[in-house]
Protein backbone atom coordinates (compact mmCIF):
# COMPACT_ATOMS: atom_id res chain seq x y z
CA UNK A 1 0.00 0.00 0.00
CA UNK A 2 1.12 3.55 -0.74
CA UNK A 3 1.44 6.06 1.95
CA UNK A 4 -1.13 7.86 0.79
CA UNK A 5 -3.88 4.60 1.36
CA UNK A 6 -3.59 3.84 -1.70
CA UNK A 7 -2.92 0.08 -3.12
CA UNK A 8 -0.64 0.00 -5.07
CA UNK A 9 40.50 4.00 -9.64
CA UNK A 10 40.94 1.90 -7.00
CA UNK A 11 41.00 -1.86 -6.13
CA UNK A 12 36.89 -1.45 -7.45
CA UNK A 13 35.68 -2.48 -9.98
CA UNK A 14 35.06 0.53 -12.91
CA UNK A 15 31.28 -0.59 -12.35
CA UNK A 16 31.41 1.34 -9.65
CA UNK A 17 32.59 4.37 -10.82
CA UNK A 18 29.93 7.80 -11.62
CA UNK A 19 29.59 9.72 -14.29
CA UNK A 20 31.95 13.00 -14.29
CA UNK A 21 28.32 15.33 -14.73
CA UNK A 22 26.28 12.93 -12.40
CA UNK A 23 25.43 16.14 -10.13
CA UNK A 24 23.92 18.41 -12.42
CA UNK A 25 20.13 17.95 -13.62
CA UNK A 26 19.50 16.24 -17.10
CA UNK A 27 15.71 17.23 -17.75
CA UNK A 28 14.40 17.64 -20.81
CA UNK A 29 11.44 19.82 -22.13
CA UNK A 30 8.59 18.78 -19.84
CA UNK A 31 6.52 17.47 -22.52
CA UNK A 32 5.84 16.07 -26.04
CA UNK A 33 2.25 17.16 -26.68
CA UNK A 34 -0.02 15.53 -24.09
CA UNK A 35 2.61 12.92 -23.15
CA UNK A 36 3.69 12.53 -19.22
CA UNK A 37 7.77 12.99 -18.62
CA UNK A 38 8.78 10.04 -17.11
CA UNK A 39 11.58 11.22 -14.34
CA UNK A 40 13.87 9.23 -12.52
CA UNK A 41 14.99 11.12 -9.19
CA UNK A 42 18.67 9.80 -7.48
CA UNK A 43 19.58 10.24 -4.03
CA UNK A 44 22.72 9.48 -2.67
CA UNK A 45 22.86 6.95 0.15
CA UNK A 46 24.01 9.74 2.47
CA UNK A 47 26.66 9.30 4.33
CA UNK A 48 28.87 6.82 2.29
CA UNK A 49 29.07 8.79 -0.90
CA UNK A 50 30.68 11.45 0.74
CA UNK A 51 33.48 9.78 1.40
CA UNK A 52 33.29 7.71 -1.64
CA UNK A 53 32.52 9.95 -4.44
CA UNK A 54 36.00 11.09 -5.09
CA UNK A 55 37.04 7.14 -5.08
CA UNK A 56 34.81 6.65 -8.10
CA UNK A 57 32.54 4.77 -6.04
CA UNK A 58 28.53 5.31 -5.50
CA UNK A 59 25.49 4.15 -3.82
CA UNK A 60 22.32 5.06 -4.78
CA UNK A 61 18.47 4.96 -4.17
CA UNK A 62 16.18 5.98 -6.88
CA UNK A 63 12.72 6.78 -7.72
CA UNK A 64 10.28 7.72 -10.50
CA UNK A 65 8.50 11.18 -10.92
CA UNK A 66 5.28 10.99 -13.40
CA UNK A 67 2.43 13.04 -12.13
CA UNK A 68 3.36 14.81 -9.46
CA UNK A 69 4.11 12.06 -7.27
CA UNK A 70 7.55 9.80 -6.51
CA UNK A 71 7.32 5.86 -6.77
CA UNK A 72 9.87 3.75 -4.97
CA UNK A 73 10.41 0.52 -3.52
CA UNK A 74 11.93 -0.84 -0.01
CA UNK A 75 12.27 -3.86 1.95
CA UNK A 76 9.77 -4.81 4.79
CA UNK A 77 9.09 -8.25 6.36
CA UNK A 78 6.08 -8.61 4.87
CA UNK A 79 3.94 -10.40 2.08
CA UNK A 80 2.74 -7.37 0.74
CA UNK A 81 3.78 -4.46 -1.49
CA UNK A 82 7.36 -2.64 -0.46
CA UNK A 83 6.37 -0.11 -3.04
CA UNK A 84 5.45 3.78 -1.75
CA UNK A 85 4.84 7.54 -2.56
CA UNK A 86 6.64 10.22 -1.42
CA UNK A 87 6.55 14.20 -2.75
CA UNK A 88 8.66 14.30 -5.37
CA UNK A 89 12.63 15.00 -4.61
CA UNK A 90 11.64 15.18 -0.73
CA UNK A 91 14.76 13.20 0.48
CA UNK A 92 13.17 14.39 4.00
CA UNK A 93 10.08 11.97 3.52
CA UNK A 94 12.67 8.96 3.09
CA UNK A 95 15.07 9.85 6.33
CA UNK A 96 18.26 11.28 7.09
CA UNK A 97 20.32 8.56 5.54
CA UNK A 98 19.14 10.00 2.15
CA UNK A 99 19.79 13.11 0.10
CA UNK A 100 18.84 13.97 -3.57
CA UNK A 101 21.42 14.04 -5.99
CA UNK A 102 19.75 14.53 -9.31
CA UNK A 103 16.89 14.28 -11.84
CA UNK A 104 17.00 12.51 -15.20
CA UNK A 105 14.29 12.36 -18.08
CA UNK A 106 14.25 9.17 -19.20
CA UNK A 107 11.05 9.61 -21.22
CA UNK A 108 7.49 10.38 -22.12
CA UNK A 109 4.56 7.92 -21.47
CA UNK A 110 0.82 7.97 -23.42
CA UNK A 111 -0.57 6.34 -20.28
CA UNK A 112 -2.51 8.26 -18.49
CA UNK A 113 -2.53 8.97 -14.38
CA UNK A 114 -5.27 5.89 -13.68
CA UNK A 115 -3.55 3.87 -15.58
CA UNK A 116 -0.48 4.49 -13.78
CA UNK A 117 -1.58 3.80 -10.84
CA UNK A 118 -2.68 0.49 -11.50
CA UNK A 119 0.64 -0.45 -13.29
CA UNK A 120 2.11 0.04 -10.11
CA UNK A 121 0.00 -1.48 -7.84
CA UNK A 122 0.39 -4.77 -10.09
CA UNK A 123 4.51 -4.26 -10.69
CA UNK A 124 3.94 -4.40 -6.78
CA UNK A 125 3.11 -7.53 -6.48
CA UNK A 126 6.70 -8.40 -7.73
CA UNK A 127 8.45 -5.75 -5.68
CA UNK A 128 7.01 -7.09 -2.64
CA UNK A 129 8.77 -6.16 0.57
CA UNK A 130 9.83 -9.32 1.66
CA UNK A 131 11.31 -9.64 -1.73
CA UNK A 132 13.86 -7.20 -1.40
CA UNK A 133 16.89 -8.65 -2.74
CA UNK A 134 20.32 -5.81 -2.44
CA UNK A 135 21.50 -7.38 -5.88
CA UNK A 136 18.63 -8.44 -7.19
CA UNK A 137 15.66 -7.00 -6.55
CA UNK A 138 16.16 -3.23 -4.78
CA UNK A 139 15.28 0.01 -5.28
CA UNK A 140 16.76 0.99 -8.97
CA UNK A 141 15.37 -2.60 -10.40
CA UNK A 142 11.80 -1.02 -9.48
CA UNK A 143 12.61 2.12 -11.36
CA UNK A 144 14.25 0.52 -14.41
CA UNK A 145 11.00 -1.78 -14.36
CA UNK A 146 8.51 0.66 -14.46
CA UNK A 147 10.37 3.11 -16.65
CA UNK A 148 10.46 0.19 -18.73
CA UNK A 149 6.89 -0.33 -19.06
CA UNK A 150 5.83 3.67 -18.96
CA UNK A 151 8.53 4.79 -21.74
CA UNK A 152 10.11 1.66 -23.04
CA UNK A 153 13.46 3.17 -21.48
CA UNK A 154 15.68 1.68 -18.87
CA UNK A 155 17.59 3.53 -16.07
CA UNK A 156 21.10 4.69 -16.41
CA UNK A 157 23.47 1.78 -15.59
CA UNK A 158 25.01 3.91 -13.71
CA UNK A 159 22.47 4.51 -10.63
CA UNK A 160 22.20 0.75 -9.43
CA UNK A 161 25.75 0.48 -7.91
CA UNK A 162 24.30 -0.96 -4.97
CA UNK A 163 23.90 -3.91 -6.63
CA UNK A 164 27.36 -4.06 -8.27
CA UNK A 165 28.88 -3.13 -4.73
CA UNK A 166 27.02 -5.84 -2.90
CA UNK A 167 28.02 -8.37 -5.36
CA UNK A 168 31.76 -7.42 -4.39
CA UNK A 169 31.19 -7.37 -0.76
CA UNK A 170 28.09 -10.16 -0.43
CA UNK A 171 27.52 -9.48 3.47
CA UNK A 172 27.20 -5.62 2.64
CA UNK A 173 23.33 -6.23 2.92
CA UNK A 174 23.65 -7.65 6.47
CA UNK A 175 25.65 -4.36 7.56
CA UNK A 176 23.36 -1.56 6.28
CA UNK A 177 21.55 0.92 8.53
CA UNK A 178 17.81 -0.89 8.22
CA UNK A 179 16.52 2.68 7.06
CA UNK A 180 18.22 2.41 4.10
CA UNK A 181 16.38 -1.02 3.31
CA UNK A 182 13.24 0.55 4.54
CA UNK A 183 12.98 4.33 4.68
CA UNK A 184 10.48 6.38 6.62
CA UNK A 185 8.00 6.77 4.22
CA UNK A 186 7.67 2.97 3.30
CA UNK A 187 7.18 2.86 7.37
CA UNK A 188 4.69 4.92 7.86
CA UNK A 189 3.37 3.07 4.79
CA UNK A 190 3.39 0.05 6.94
CA UNK A 191 2.08 0.99 9.80
CA UNK A 192 -1.04 2.36 7.92
CA UNK A 193 -1.38 -1.13 6.52
CA UNK A 194 -1.43 -3.01 9.39
CA UNK A 195 -4.09 -0.19 11.22
CA UNK A 196 -6.43 -0.81 8.54
CA UNK A 197 -5.69 -4.77 8.71
CA UNK A 198 -6.61 -4.26 12.80
CA UNK A 199 -9.86 -2.22 11.95
CA UNK A 200 -11.33 -4.33 9.28
CA UNK A 201 -14.43 -6.21 9.73
CA UNK A 202 -13.81 -10.15 10.03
Amino acid sequence: MFSNGLPCNLPFPSCLGMPKDSGSDELLPRSMGNREPVILNVYDMYWINDYSSSLGIGVFHSGVEIYGCEFAYGGHPFAFTGVFEISPRDDNELGDQFRFRQSIQIGCTDFNEVEVRRIIEEIGNQFRGDRYHLMNNNCNHFSSSLTQILCGQEIPGWVNRLAHFSSCVPFLQRCLPKEWLTPNALSIAIQNQERDSDTSPL
